[in-house]
């Protein structure tokens, strides 16, 4: 068995040594892509000039309303482990109907059921000591960042800023008694397929007529005031939603701020409806197709993120959402449509829709629409505590 020794990862050395593990652990798998360390280094607070230059400026703002404790698990006095305890006050705010969930995420193991059972004592234990009565995730930190544990599709690399991981998580998660919550879906989407599809044409343009539907790309010369209207049609399209929070001005800022290198401004389009707003679509390239060269590292290759751009066949839909009273009119078809042309100017083959939850019967519905199919799948779990 060997001995397992959970330690707190505290000081910047065991930041450092908690960001670097999935190196280790996904060394030999081909399609892992490492998230960028500067967003890692903002994240566990260790992001110094250079990162502040590059956009990751400050706290993050997760920790506007939330609290984290990182363990790491060593076997043999050897680093095989990684897991963070969560206490979110925001989603307890907007849910507390659910009386006090708390979070485990950024969990990494090796196949060892051992470890892996350490590690969910640890986080278990500091979330009961704040009185929380739940425990879920994986949420790296949150539901709003890295959400779920891949459950189908691991012969893929992941598209830009959704999760991987090795298919024995699974039975970690179960064998520790942690049930699924929740199923969450990823589309995919061959772009001359849908562009042939003559009943989307068609229903695209007696909806658009009928309602007098117009696209508007995102404004990237009134970044800030645009910014604005992201957060309102977030907040109040996905309110609904079950694990929505709400995203704060901080969050929205920093969002943008990470994407603005890579937007392109007719897949950022605003839906109105007779001049008035009505939702909002997002979507973007794959940069992970470059970031999985650069191993985490901006330099010294950034270059590679412009030099490259034109290779990129994927684009990754984030979000779509519409104003309750604007929803079940068909508009989102509308909007599909314009991203796909849109798509197609710009050289994109393929378009992943994600993430879109299983129980969501009008989303779903609208992705069969348009000649979608689920090509990959991903679980919320939660236990009692």
């Amino acid at each position: 068995m060997g001995q397992i020794k959970i330690v707190e990862a505290n000081s910047k050395a065991q930041k450092k040594e908690f960001i670097s593990l999935p190196f280790k652990i996904y060394k030999d798998n081909p399609y892992w892509v490492s998230p960028l360390l500067l967003d890692m280094r903002h994240m566990f607070g260790l992001n110094g000039f250079i990162d502040g230059i590059l956009g990751a400026k400050g706290k993050h703002p997760f920790y506007e309303y939330g609290q984290m404790q990182l363990y790491m698990a060593y076997k043999n006095g050897e680093l095989v482990g990684r897991i963070a305890a969560i206490n979110n006050d925001k989603y307890n705010e907007v849910h507390p109907d659910e009386g006090g969930t708390g979070f485990f995420g950024f969990f990494e193991c090796i196949d060892d059921q051992d470890v892996a059972n350490a590690l969910f004592d640890a986080a278990k234990k500091w979330l009961k000591a704040r009185d929380l009565t739940k425990m879920q995730g994986p949420a790296s930190p949150s539901s709003s960042y890295d959400f779920g544990l891949l459950t189908k599709g691991f012969d893929d690399s992941p598209r830009v800023d959704m999760p991987y991981q090795h298919e024995y998580y699974q039975h970690l998660y179960t064998n520790y008694g942690l049930p699924c919550r929740q199923e969450l879906l990823a589309y995919k989407m061959d772009a001359d397929t849908i562009f042939n599809n003559e009943k989307l044409k068609r229903g695209a343009a007696l909806v658009q007529k009928r309602y007098d539907v117009e696209i508007r790309p995102i404004n990237m010369k009134d970044i800030h005031n645009e910014v604005k209207k992201i957060k309102d049609v977030y907040n109040r399209a996905w309110e609904p939603l079950w694990g929505i929070v709400p995203l704060t001005d901080q969050e929205i800022d920093a969002y943008a701020d990470k994407f603005k290198m890579i937007a392109v401004p007719e897949l950022i389009p605003f839906i109105y409806v007779k001049g008035q707003l009505a939702g909002m679509a997002v979507a973007v390239p794959d940069f992970n197709f470059i970031l999985k060269e650069l191993k985490g590292k901006l330099f010294p290759h950034a270059y590679k993120i412009f030099t490259k751009k034109k290779d990129i066949k994927w684009m990754r839909v984030i979000v779509l959402g519409l104003f309750p009273e604007f929803q079940g009119k068909g508009i989102d078809a509308v909007v599909y449509k314009h991203l796909i042309d849109a798509g197609l100017e710009h050289g994109f083959k393929y378009c992943e829709g994600s993430y879109i939850l299983k129980e969501n019967v009008m989303m779903n519905r609208g992705m069969k629409a348009v000649s979608a199919e689920v090509y990959k799948e991903y679980k919320v779990y939660e236990m009692d505590i």
